[in-house]
């Protein structure tokens, strides 16, 4: 057997800490209690042999899906096919959809008939370099192939080093259209896990990675699992939509008065970049939609009806 891997057949909840599973109860209250929405933080989630094989089996950065939209190597690399990543992972699989997981997790956030992604579509280990950073955003809010409704998500982070201060700080906002700050920010360190409901208001981000001279190297690394239903209750149905982002506001410390520094000054260009490339992606995809549209025969319905009412008015 590998190292920290017990034989294959072990599955269901004996990936979890069992000081973890003493207590799902309390839990369970501080999920439904968390403000700004339903979340909570388990530290030492997984029993430390497994989070160690985890990590020791974490993929290449260049194994994953690292390529930019410029076709050059990006600052963040995915990879969702887990069961190519070993033992480690593969026991990561069978537990997760088990029956006994399953029900453990919805203990703790009160979600029943919990159905896992066997494609991790959007989830899987993720790996972030150093001046990266994730905007406020919610999740896309169903399944992209599936009728089935987004409910959690469920990260466990894997950085053995990792200190206060080297931002990557998961981030959960009240409102980030008004709000500059979170309502709570969680650093990322080992085998920490974070489970929170996903909603239309939970809105959350991490703030940008900014790693001390000779730690550049490190990455902020993390397995994101997602798990849906088949149904939610109305008053939290929306239509389809994709994931939704907002761009960061301008932080507190830009007050009158303030005399900008170079680091400033970069901030703020930053800021106006992210902004900037926002509106160019949505202009993308509306001219993408449009030309569609026009491709089709309804979109050539849509023409001649504008025309017609045009040249009606004159």
């Amino acid at each position: 057997m590998v190292k920290g891997v017990p034989m294959q057949g072990c599955a269901g909840t004996s990936i979890i800490n069992p000081a973890v599973m003493a207590n799902l109860a309390d839990y369970r209250q501080e999920f439904a209690s968390a403000p700004p929405f339903p979340h909570v933080v388990i530290d030492d989630f997984l029993t430390l042999n497994f989070a160690q094989a985890l990590l020791g089996s974490f993929p290449a950065f260049e194994r994953g899906n690292a390529i930019a939209d410029s076709g050059e190597l990006g600052g963040k690399s995915t990879l969702d096919k887990v069961r190519s990543l070993g033992p480690a992972y593969q026991r990561l699989d069978d537990a997760i959809k088990s029956p006994e997981f399953l029900k453990a997790i919805g203990d703790i956030t009160g979600i029943d008939d919990l159905i896992y992604d066997p494609w991790y579509l959007g989830g899987g280990t993720h790996e972030n370099r150093n001046g990266m950073a994730l905007d406020a955003h919610v999740d896309f809010n169903y399944h992209p192939s599936e009728r089935w409704h987004r409910r959690l998500n469920l990260i466990v982070y894997l950085n053995p080093v990792w200190e206060e201060g080297w931002g990557g700080c998961l981030e959960l906002f009240r409102d980030p259209h008004v709000d500059s700050r979170p309502s709570r920010s969680i650093d990322p360190l080992f085998n920490r896990c974070v489970i929170f409901e996903t909603s239309e208001v939970s809105w959350h981000a991490f703030d940008p990675i900014c790693l001390p001279p000779g730690r550049e190297e490190l990455t902020r690394r993390s397995v994101a699992l997602y798990f849906y239903t088949k149904d939610r209750p109305t008053e939290q149905t929306a239509p389809r939509h994709t994931t939704y982002y907002v761009n960061r506001q301008l932080p507190e410390h830009f007050a009158e008065g303030r005399v900008l520094s170079r680091r400033d000054l970069a901030e703020i260009k930053h800021l106006l970049e992210q902004r900037d490339g926002h509106i160019r992606m949505l202009y993308t995809e509306n001219t993408a939609l449009r030309e569609a549209q026009d491709r089709g025969l309804t979109g050539h319905l849509l023409y001649l009806a504008k025309r017609a009412y045009v040249r009606y008015r004159r």
